[in-house]
């Protein structure tokens, strides 16, 4: 049986990987966004950004898996009450 602190210190740390997975969105949309327009300013030939594009995504789709699969704010205690809650009932 786990006690409260140590589900507290998992739900936080849920809560964590959750907003590291939002912050990789982000940067894999700003960064993909300026590589297609790099593309598009040099002729718009050979769609090459689509190798980044896919490779990161491939990465990105781990880190959603990672955060949301298996098991920017301040961490509120109602969301760590909500994880609290949601990892107790399994």
């Amino acid at each position: 049986m786990t006690t409260d602190e140590e589900l507290r210190k998992h739900a936080i740390k849920a809560i964590k990987k959750k907003r590291d997975f939002w912050n990789h969105v982000i940067a894999y949309c700003i960064i993909n966004i300026f590589l297609v327009v790099i593309w598009y300013w040099n002729g718009a030939g050979y769609f090459w950004p689509g190798w980044v594009l896919a490779g990161w995504g491939i990465g990105l789709a781990f880190n959603a898996w990672e955060a949301y699969g298996r098991g920017s704010r301040a961490i509120g205690e109602d969301e760590i009450q909500r994880e609290i809650e949601r990892q107790r009932r399994g």
